[in-house]
């Protein structure tokens, strides 16, 4: 009997700049309804990763497939309609725009509209942009311009953005950075909730272990380019490579609490 491939596999994926290895070899793979945590040092590779994954950057070697389908080197564009979407450290909304308006510009792109963007924008699918505003919690701000939102709202308003190609994957760097710790939980519990309930695979990056360590199903870590663990939140706590790599970047383990920065 034939099993069924993973939502995401990576195989032996490298990257290097000018002789200095950003990415060697790193090899995982996702469930779908998973959440798996990429962390690591600062320079460990993270970005360099996740920028192969989302097209961003073409791999000197190795092979990215979603659900057996190679898509290594295929442009974003092409991997956001396979669907896979993508938050950003740093948010990209359209700040003149309304709250639904920047969701229906989503809608439009999923839905191969974008020659008429602008004409399109108050009227298309108003209905499925404020069932995604209703799914983050933001329901209620439709009509407000981006730019009077705070910064967490925000945040939730990206992550109602990725979910408009219906994603299988998705790709989150540091989705709660520059948040209050309060609004930090809220996004992920928001996050992994969502997630499970539809079978979305979730690769995140993530600086704040308390994060990492409340919210990942599993957690793959990497340093100076090299995965050196990969495992369950208390395999990955309990590692003593890791411990080191963490306790030189001033970050305190405890099995009891988690770790913080």
């Amino acid at each position: 009997m034939s099993v069924a491939p993973p939502l995401l596999a990576v195989e032996g994926l490298s990257k290097s700049y000018g002789g200095i290895h950003a990415v060697r070899g790193v090899s995982f793979s996702l469930r779908s309804g998973e959440i798996l945590a990429l962390i690591g040092p600062n320079g460990a590779g993270k970005s360099t990763c996740f920028d192969m994954l989302n097209g961003q950057n073409k791999p000197d070697t190795g092979h990215v497939r979603l659900l057996g389908e190679e898509i290594t080197g295929k442009k974003p564009r092409e991997i956001w309609r396979l669907g896979v979407g993508r938050t950003f450290q740093i948010t990209a909304t359209f700040a003149t725009m309304t709250v639904r308006e920047n969701v229906q510009v989503a809608l439009i792109s999923h839905g191969k509209q974008l020659f008429n963007l602008f004409g399109s924008a108050p009227n298309f699918d108003r209905g499925e942009a404020g069932r995604l505003l209703e799914l983050v919690g933001m329901g209620g701000y439709a009509d407000r311009p981006c730019g009077e939102l705070a910064y967490g709202d925000l945040k939730r308003l990206e992550l109602a953005v990725a979910l408009a190609n219906e994603p299988k994957l998705l790709l989150m760097d540091e989705p709660t950075a520059g948040m209050a710790p309060r609004e930090r939980v809220e996004l992920m519990r928001l996050t992994a909730q969502i997630a499970r309930e539809k079978s979305i695979g979730v690769l995140f990056t993530e600086h704040d272990m308390d994060v990492v360590f409340e919210h990942a199903d599993r957690i793959i870590v990497l340093n100076r380019g090299t995965l050196i663990a990969e495992g369950s939140p208390a395999e990955v706590r309990s590692n003593p490579q890791v411990q080191a790599v963490y306790l030189g970047d001033g970050l305190l383990y405890d099995a009891g609490h988690g770790a913080s920065a």
